[in-house]
């Protein structure tokens, strides 16, 4: 078993959630799977601030604050972990909102219905009402 933790570690970084989920079925011994995630985390192999860095650089450009939030939460990261995490992703999501905005569209909205569209589609990325506001706005910073 601990070889398949290794292995998994190895690939990417997991939670401790994500791990007792997929090492779960292969316990043996009750108490097993639970002393060894605890000795991945005492080694440093299992860290939620390593996969919560992993998950803002990877949303970089591309998702807001609560899209990688939600992503955190699904993963079982510690609200601590993950307010931390979407405290970085905030300081740059204007600038990644535009991006997305631009790669996508190029152009503001001519009506309301194209407005509309486009909000959604930020929404769906997980930008802020805030943000959206500012940038279907053609507000330069």
């Amino acid at each position: 078993m601990r070889a398949r933790a290794l292995r998994l570690l190895a690939r990417r970084e997991h939670s401790r959630l994500e791990l007792e989920r997929k090492l779960g079925p292969h316990a043996s011994v009750d108490g097993e799977l639970e002393a060894l995630l605890d000795q991945l985390q005492a080694a440093g192999w299992l860290s939620e601030e390593r996969l919560a860095d992993q998950l803002v650089r990877a949303a970089a450009g591309r998702y807001g604050g609560r899209k990688v939030l939600q992503q955190l939460r699904d993963k079982g990261v510690s609200a601590e972990v993950a307010t931390q995490a979407r405290d970085r992703v905030r300081t740059s999501e204007l600038a990644s909102a535009r991006a997305v905005w631009r790669r996508r569209f190029g152009k503001l909205p001519e009506d309301l219905r194209e407005r509309a569209r486009q909000a959604r589609f930020l929404e769906q990325r997980g930008f802020d009402p805030d943000v959206i506001r500012r940038v279907l706005g053609g507000v330069e910073e």
